[in-house]
């Protein structure tokens, strides 16, 4: 799930835990067997290459996608899946990678509809003013990779088998972290929630402002932060940034303080659903209705995985599609509505 720098990243109001991961793993998929999948089947007469996939989306047709196949969008000239010091990269399922044709399908004449739309769609805050240009990668995974669902459980569950230190991610503070994104209002959506746990101000945050005290981000949240050091987007790397957290962090172990390091260290930012399902709070491109009508739930966009970040030269077969974004000016529709 992006931040405003660059996603998102992905990245969906949901009462219960346990109902939300229902939707997102589909019928008769358990938890385990969804995130660590390794290489879907193919199903019959879907999309299964990505060469096949960039055709589709150059004749405009809509079609099924084998679960084979991913997407992640990057910064054009970019080699890797995520930027480099990020532990994981955030992924969209072949299920987004349908409703991108489909976007492509239906706006293909406003091509900054269909861009803009997958971005808003993997979740990327700060579109309105959005001008780094942006491709979508189509790829494969090389045998033996396994996908994650990155719910806030796998992150922990990572953190204890890779990093060590499960001393600095008390059960009680993930308890306290996912039951206040479980526990949301029919009018309150993850923005809410972060909001919640951090104390960092909605408004704020969707005006693309930097967490500060200033914008009332609680002590935990900012020390951790501190604590971690630098972000993989400004030199630094996820794991140390984690081991950083561990071992130099001071504060109570709280919610905050353990959304501070996923925010920090690997890119969970304030849109990012806990669940692995994507959120904006932009119209949701396929509901013919102003952002301002459009309920929480409608926003709540497609699945997405976490994979271990990689260079795109690892990557068995993959095709890169520029996403046309048009100007700023050209953006009513993330208020207005696509249609």
């Amino acid at each position: 799930m992006r931040l405003a720098r660059p996603r998102a990243g992905l990245g969906r109001p949901l009462l219960v835990t346990l109902a939300v991961s229902a939707l997102v793993l589909g019928s008769g998929q358990s938890a385990s067997s969804e995130s660590r999948r390794t290489m879907p089947r193919a199903r019959a007469g879907c999309l299964s290459t990505p060469s096949q996939y960039r055709a589709a989306w150059n004749a405009r047709q809509v079609r099924c996608v084998s679960p084979s196949l991913f997407g992640t969008t990057h910064t054009r000239g970019g080699t890797s899946l995520y930027p480099p010091g990020f532990w994981y990269a955030w992924t969209a399922s072949s299920t987004n990678l349908e409703h991108y044709l489909a976007l492509r399908h239906r706006y293909g004449d406003s091509p900054a509809k269909v861009g803009i739309g997958i971005l808003s769609y993997v979740g990327y805050p700060g579109l309105d003013t959005w001008d780094t240009p942006t491709d979508l990668e189509v790829f494969t995974l090389p045998a033996g990779v396994r996908v994650e669902v990155p719910a806030f459980e796998t992150w922990f569950r990572l953190l204890d088998e890779k990093v060590g230190g499960t001393r600095a991610y008390p059960l009680a503070a993930q308890t306290a972290l996912v039951y206040a994104y479980s526990r949301l209002g029919p009018r309150q959506d993850v923005v809410s929630a972060f909001q919640k746990v951090t104390g960092c101000g909605r408004t704020a945050l969707l005006q693309g402002k930097a967490p500060t005290a200033a914008i009332g981000c609680d002590r935990d949240f900012l020390g951790a932060l501190a604590a971690a050091g630098p972000s993989p987007y400004d030199g630094g790397e996820s794991k140390s940034c984690f081991r950083k957290f561990a071992s130099r962090y001071h504060g109570p172990r709280t919610a905050g303080a353990l959304r501070g390091v996923l925010y920090q260290c690997q890119d969970a930012g304030f849109l990012n659903t806990g669940v692995g399902l994507g959120y904006n709070t932009y119209a949701n491109p396929f509901v013919c209705k102003p952002a301002a009508a459009q309920s929480v739930r409608e926003r709540y966009t497609g699945r997405e995985f976490i994979v271990a970040n990689m260079s795109f030269d690892r990557l068995p077969s993959r095709t890169d599609i520029p996403l046309n974004l048009g100007r700023p000016s050209q953006r009513g529709f993330l208020r207005t509505g696509y249609c």
